[in-house]
């Protein structure tokens, strides 16, 4: 990753996301725009809905690593994109693989309690290999 590429993605990355307590674990969540919830939430509101979540680790080999987040939700036509800097972020993709479960939330919504989207993971190993690969990327 040259430094000009490594500048476009800080600049690109998602620095909202946080772990907040559901039932004594540690839930990684990704907090996005209030009214982007909002939409979310509206198209797929009372309708049984799964999301395929990716994770698309990118590392350059010299310890920088980013996580681009895909989910794309089966009702709705909605896919939404994030990039997270795994450096800043190891413990949200630890959660991740320890719960194998994530949120999504509006920066006004209350943890773990009201207004948060949460999203099973159908592949658990899915998250354990990419915290893995995070790990050796971080450690070049």
């Amino acid at each position: 990753m040259a430094g000009e590429e490594l500048e476009k993605f800080l600049l690109e990355r998602h620095k909202d996301v946080s772990l907040f307590d559901f039932e004594g674990k540690q839930v990684p969540c990704i907090v996005v725009d209030g009214k982007k919830f909002d939409d979310i939430m509206k198209n797929i509101a009372g309708r049984p809905v799964s999301v395929e979540t990716n994770l698309n680790i990118l590392q350059d080999g010299l310890g920088h690593v980013f996580v681009r987040v895909t989910l794309q939700f089966s009702q709705g036509n909605i896919e939404e994109k994030f990039l997270i800097y795994a450096n800043e972020a190891v413990d949200f993709f630890e959660a991740l693989a320890e719960t194998t479960m994530l949120a999504l939330s509006s920066p006004n919504s209350q943890y773990g309690s009201a207004n948060v989207f949460m999203i099973q993971l159908p592949r658990p190993e899915r998250a354990q290999n990419a915290l893995d690969i995070i790990r050796k990327g971080l450690h070049k």
